[in-house]
């Protein structure tokens, strides 16, 4: 394959950063550019368990026995030995009992209840809903998923845009994310070869030279020199830094430990649950949706390299599945697809985030009470709950569903078979994987920064319902001096529900299935204990979407077309000058074109928070009729497209770092 364009990335020793020339020469992918990862710390197995390393994630206290009686499919299983403890400090810990029963509540339910007839037919689309990819099409995916099907895929030369859009894309990562990259590349260019393929790809060297005194990047002010600023020394182990890349912060980790001849045992993982907190950050934290779409498609890129980078520097090859579009009911409850419902739901009440169904079940638990003792574990009786399925697939829409009768076990049985019942998993076949491999990361900082990214991956209306779920999981833990769920229990509970999807078991061995039990219950454990801190963007990220903004900017206002445009703009308003003014003198001016009071300028103080500007518009503007929590002030322009401020957030800090923004207050658009 000939590229007219190929990408030159200069590393500077100084900052760390990425920089892209480009080159119009032609190069041939006939050489076979040097591989960057070892074959063996590959996993070479593609069943849908195939990153359930027993070794690396079993219990000891649940280990089984290699007798044929303790098979996790036999009804009569004997369970491992654990102790019921109210400890929520370790994984060892866990009543697993819990577990087993719930996997033989599903068992003997057989998930069919709102499978209705042709149930037989309905398990054989299970089965099929992932496909093992071919050999470098998993590699194709990736990089077409991040924006980078430029670098094997020469059909998009002449995509002006596409070229300039890649270009600017990496010359913002760090080096662990250009190396996820290269390796990627690398083994895409090795494959084709191994074809004996005439086209030719681009050569990985030509896209990854070596560094140049030459290639340093602009810098943002105030941001972070990603993948060369050293954690800081003051940083504890419950502190998460998130100003640095997680995969330049995991290789230093990793490097230290090399020095030290530090060895991770992998059968002994650190099973507490540190209490973690986010180190402050004076320019405000971004949570999801708080970004414009466009920057949201910006954040998912990055967040896609990052996450692949973190998981290499453990030696972790992820092998995603892709989905299987299958045949799937159009309509209905349960067995639908999440997009489906929430269009049907959308018509009725737009901005539906998370199905009514869900809602309904969850607001029912909890209008009469999170007190049931064993709330989630003890079952519905099975035939009650598939009749209460039917009945609600013919009345729920028209509200014509005996909620009153309803009883709190048969809803959560309800609730569970809805999140098993979808055609495809709450956590995608596409990432499913890389949840399951989050516990091979060494440590729990690791951990927690990747299922941060995972969150961050997921399609919004997945992540949505995700974090409805464990949202009402944490209210159902808060009440377990009555119910007796505790964290642990709630966990162990939900974690076959959530990773249990139909024709999984099936392709797992009776080891991997032990081994999922723990390793599952303690993603899901995670996943409630953390839920504050995983639907954030990390710092780094918004500095490299900040910095690609600049670079395109500036790449934009180098053609001269633009500039005059510009130009004339800036002499037509006025205003925009009284605004520069205003600044140098250490004022803002802040918008508010929806209310009456249409403007005001605020004097910058060390400690003006975005909030006190809200307070201040609000104590002068007697008209507004919405309440203040729907009020948010909005960063907009500059190297950011749209931002809803958090109420913390230092705006002389955030104007230092972006002078170009306008301030405006308007309603939250989420």
């Amino acid at each position: 394959m000939v590229s007219r364009l190929t990408y030159y990335l200069h590393l500077s020793r100084r900052t760390g950063h990425y920089t892209v020339q480009q080159n119009q020469n032609m190069h041939h992918g006939d050489k076979s550019g040097p591989s960057t990862t070892s074959n063996s710390t590959r996993t070479t197995s593609t069943d849908p368990a195939s990153l359930l390393n027993p070794s690396v994630v079993a219990c000891p206290r649940s280990q089984p026995s290699s007798s044929p009686r303790h098979s996790p499919n036999s009804r009569s299983r004997p369970r491992p030995p654990c102790q019921r403890c109210n400890s929520q400090e370790s994984l060892d810990e866990l009543e697993m009992d819990d577990y087993w029963k719930e996997v033989e509540n599903i068992t003997r339910s057989g998930g069919g209840a709102g499978r209705g007839e042709g149930g037989g037919e309905r398990e054989v689309q299970e089965e099929e809903q992932q496909k093992i990819p071919e050999e470098g099409e998993q590699e194709e995916a990736w990089l077409t998923e991040a924006g980078l099907a430029r670098l094997f895929d020469d059909s998009l030369a002449a995509d002006q845009d596409q070229e300039e859009d890649s270009a600017v894309f990496l010359s913002t990562l760090t080096r662990s994310q250009a190396a996820a990259v290269e390796r990627r590349v690398t083994s895409l260019q090795q494959t084709w070869l191994r074809r004996r393929n005439r086209q030719h790809v681009p050569d990985v060297r030509d896209i990854f030279r070596p560094p140049e005194k030459d290639g340093e990047p602009s810098k943002l002010k105030g941001g972070s020199e990603n993948g060369q600023k050293d954690v800081p020394s003051a940083e504890t182990e419950t502190e998460l830094n998130v100003e640095v890349a997680f995969s330049e912060q995991a290789l230093t980790y990793r490097d230290n430990n090399q020095k030290l001849n530090v060895i991770a045992s992998p059968n002994s993982p650190d099973d507490k649950l540190p209490n973690f907190k986010l180190l402050r950050d004076k320019t405000g934290q971004t949570r999801i949706g708080d970004l414009s779409p466009l920057d949201m498609k910006k954040v998912r890129r990055l967040v896609l390299v990052e996450s692949t980078a973190l998981f290499d520097t453990a030696g972790i090859d992820l092998k995603a599945h892709k989905a299987v579009k299958v045949k799937t009911k159009e309509s209905g409850l349960f067995g639908v697809p999440l997009a489906t419902l929430l269009d049907q739901d959308q018509r009725r009440a737009p901005g539906t985030k998370v199905p009514f169904i869900l809602q309904r079940f969850i607001s029912h638990i909890e209008e009469e009470g999170l007190d049931t003792e064993g709330l989630l574990r003890i079952p519905g009786a099975a035939t009650r709950v598939k009749s209460l399925c039917q009945e609600l697939e013919s009345s729920f829409y028209d509200g014509m569903f005996p909620w009153q009768q309803l009883k709190q076990h048969d809803a959560a049985s309800l609730l569970k078979l809805f999140i098993r019942e979808l055609p495809h998993p709450l956590l995608t076949v596409e990432y499913l994987n890389a949840f399951i491999a989050v516990n091979k990361l060494p440590t729990k900082k690791q951990q927690l920064q990747a299922l941060n990214l995972l969150v961050l991956l997921l399609p919004t209306a997945n992540r949505d319902t995700l974090k409805a779920l464990v949202e009402f999981f944490q209210r159902v833990i808060d009440h377990q001096a009555k119910n007796k769920m505790t964290l642990n229990n709630v966990s162990v509970v939900m974690a076959p529900n959530i990773f249990m999807f139909k024709g999984f078991r099936s392709k797992v061995t009776e080891q991997q299935e032990f081994s999922m039990a723990t390793s599952t219950a303690n993603i899901v454990r995670l996943l409630i204990q953390y839920q504050n801190l995983l639907w954030t963007i990390p710092k780094f990220i918004m500095t490299q979407v900040r910095q690609q903004n600049m670079e395109s900017h500036r790449k934009l206002n180098k053609e001269r077309a633009v500039r005059k445009l510009l130009k004339k703009i800036t002499t037509d308003k006025p205003s925009d000058k009284a605004g520069s003014e205003e600044s140098s003198q250490g004022f803002i001016r802040v918008q508010a074109p929806q209310f009456s009071k249409v403007s005001m300028a605020v004097q910058l103080t060390e400690e003006l928070q975005a909030a006190d500007i809200l307070t201040r518009f609000l104590s002068q503007e007697s008209l507004v009729a919405v309440k203040r929590e729907e009020l948010c002030l909005y960063e907009i322009g500059g190297n950011i497209e749209e931002r809803c401020l958090d109420g913390e957030t230092y705006m002389k800090d955030l104007f230092q770092l972006n002078p170009a923004a306008e301030w405006v207050i308007k309603a939250v658009q989420r």
